[in-house]
């Protein structure tokens, strides 16, 4: 039976609020329903985290929240603006000044250097050059790639990819930040430093962070571990929860 994952505590404010989301692909015998009434809440300072099996609908979920899907039915807010309900141009904006994304698509510009690369959402915002790409440099030192932030996409491993994308993920200070798998390619000892790096802005009390993920490292990281299963919610767990 479906599980809610929403919240009523009086004490914490909800910064994404998510109701009776569907979502399907194709049509007629090739329709295929990935999301089917989900129903979550994500307040202001929590990590939470979705789990499941590949296709049970973690990443459809993430791209609806992020207003880079449409759903088909229900309602989505973040800090009360419903996405639904934004023109395209709108949702660009809104998408830009309140959102970081990191997919497992690291989707980094050929041309530029991994600096620059991190400093685009400050620069897409009108930072001028000089000082965004010196907060990026400096992000990009705290995850490890100070003596790489010169280099282009083709100069670095599928590890550096990952953290200049998280990178950039980061510069902005995000109110939500959106991540699917973000430690997959990364080491033990990386991505635990990238993970501390996620939690200093997951943790903040005016933001929060969705993390997919099947790295068992990451539940300690998170504040609610939301399982999914058939596009639907099907058991959450808060952090020090055992196991089923």
């Amino acid at each position: 039976m479906p599980h809610s994952a929403s919240l009523h505590d009086s004490d914490t404010q909800t910064l994404v609020h998510v109701r009776g989301i569907t979502k399907s692909f194709g049509e007629g015998e090739t329709r295929i329903s990935v999301l089917n009434g989900v129903d979550l809440d994500v307040v202001m300072g929590e990590i939470l985290l979705l789990v499941g099996p590949s296709g049970s609908g973690k990443t459809t979920l993430l791209s609806v929240i992020g207003g880079i899907l449409d759903a088909d039915e229900g309602e989505i807010h973040i800090e009360g603006q419903s996405i639904a309900n934004l023109s395209p141009s709108a949702k660009t904006r809104f998408r830009r000044d309140n959102l970081g994304f990191v997919f497992q698509q690291y989707n980094l510009l050929p041309t530029l250097t991994a600096g620059e690369n991190a400093a685009v959402p400050l620069l897409i915002r009108g930072v001028p050059k000089k000082p965004a790409i010196a907060q990026a440099a400096d992000m990009l030192t705290k995850l490890g790639l100070g003596e790489r932030i010169h280099a282009i996409p083709s100069r670095l491993s599928g590890g550096e990819q990952q953290r200049v994308a998280i990178a950039r993920a980061l510069v902005g200070e995000p109110r939500l930040l959106l991540c699917d798998e973000p430690t997959a390619s990364l080491d033990g000892d990386t991505g635990h430093k990238v993970l501390e790096q996620l939690q200093r802005v997951g943790r903040q009390s005016d933001r929060a962070m969705i993390i997919v993920t099947h790295d068992t490292r990451v539940f300690e990281f998170g504040d609610r571990i939301v399982h999914m299963d058939d596009g639907v919610i099907h058991m959450v767990q808060r952090h020090g929860d055992k196991a089923p």
